[in-house]
């Protein structure tokens, strides 16, 4: 069982779960320890964090440890270390989480096909190693987030809905960061991102693979995936209310007109408004059995015009967490130059890296080069996006996935 407690009430024996702190202000890397070392209990009171999950499963309860509470207060009290300065965490080269990435997205396929088809067998879930899973997760989003969520981008229809999982369980993780939720919430977002749609292993193989128009019968069994994905997390350990209320109202709509309870506006919960953006796009940009995906520029553009679709303010703090050119954008620049968005600007929405590999001028490939924007003010920027097709380019997908 998990309790929220204060530092001052930490005691050696305990099990932390989670901090109540951002990820810059957490004084460890792990999310989760036993303490059982007084140096790091000092660690934790001088750092500033002010309260913590423990899980009493693991360790000690807090009224297990009065007796010890009441000895230590009559001895002298331990001389507080001088708190470390605060060092925000460096933000590691696209290149180098790319390489981290593509490990921890092909475990995650693995991960959540098993969860998957043991739920589809009637089995419990493995949620132990669903939060493994998005902590890995979290790290990789935490150090760069461009390079893990362009690479969950990177799937097949035959393993869209186990891959389509690892890529909302990282954009909901970027969007709680970008909207500043705590790390325990954003956390608990990332796990119903990446179980949103378990209910799908209810639905007939048959129709998720089928490559045409669904008939009607066949879109009612797949609108009750959000009914029986909760009634599969209802029965496993572990699953917070963030993630039952994700699964449940994904598929809600800001007007009302979703589904399966047709909520309203702030009827809709936050984690599951957040989870409606993230869901539609992940889905619009893949490719899919019955049509290829939309490049992602021009998904953000057709979803600003679904009016009534999603809360507005969450869609502006996705918009602004993703870029207006998105990783895997082609766009053309102002030198003549066309290239594939690589990375996202700390600075500006406008100037995001580019990977430029085309030249309009000579209609010919050039040598790819790396040109980061934010710093060719007045030298270079994007006029807008290209069409590759157009322009009789080969298939640019992925191009993006790895050094110039």
């Amino acid at each position: 069982m998990l309790k929220r407690i204060n530092v001052e009430q930490l005691r050696t024996g305990m099990f932390i779960q989670k901090f109540c702190s951002s990820w810059d202000e957490s004084p460890f890397w792990r999310t989760s320890l036993l303490l059982d070392n007084p140096k790091d209990l000092q660690k934790i009171q001088a750092s500033g964090v002010e309260e913590v999950w423990i899980d009493v499963s693991k360790g000690l309860d807090v009224a297990k440890v009065a007796v010890e509470k009441i000895e230590a207060e009559a001895a002298p009290a331990p001389q507080k270390s001088v708190p470390p300065p605060v060092v925000a965490p460096r933000r590691a080269s696209f290149d180098d989480e790319m390489a981290r990435a593509k490990k921890i997205c092909a475990d995650g396929k693995t991960a959540v096909t098993t969860m998957f088809q043991e739920a589809r067998m009637g089995n419990a879930l493995n949620t132990a190693q669903a939060h493994a899973l998005v902590d890995e997760i979290s790290s990789s989003v935490m150090r760069n987030p461009d390079a893990f969520i362009s690479l969950a981008r990177l799937k097949n229809k035959d393993d869209y809905t186990y891959m389509h999982s690892v890529a909302v369980c990282a954009l909901m993780i970027a969007l709680a960061k970008k909207m500043k939720l705590d790390e325990h919430q954003t956390r608990e977002a990332g796990l119903a991102g990446l179980l949103h749609d378990v209910g799908k292993m209810m639905v007939s193989q048959s129709i998720l693979d089928k490559p045409g128009k669904l008939t009607d019968d066949e879109f009612v069994a797949v609108k009750e995936h959000p009914v029986e994905g909760h009634k599969i997390l209802l029965e496993s350990p572990d699953v917070g209310e963030a993630a039952l209320d994700v699964c449940l109202h994904h598929h809600e709509r800001f007007d009302g007109n979703g589904y399966p309870h047709q909520l309203v506006g702030a009827q809709i919960s936050l984690f599951a408004r957040m989870g409606a953006v993230c869901d539609v796009y992940d889905a619009i940009t893949s490719n899919r059995a019955y049509k290829a995906g939309w490049e992602p520029s021009e998904s953000l553009r057709r979803m600003a015009e679904w009016n009534g679709h999603f809360d507005p303010s969450v869609f502006q703090a996705f918009v602004k967490c993703i870029g207006i050119y998105p990783t895997g954008a082609l766009v053309k620049l102002k030198t003549g130059r066309v290239g594939v968005v690589v990375e996202q600007s700390e600075s500006s929405l406008l100037t995001p890296k580019v990977k430029v590999f085309f030249s309009v001028k000579s209609n010919a490939y050039i040598p790819p080069e790396i040109v980061d924007l934010a710093k060719m003010e007045g030298h270079d920027k994007i006029m807008g996006l290209e069409d590759g097709a157009k322009l009789g380019l080969k298939s640019v997908h992925g191009m993006w996935a790895g050094a110039a």
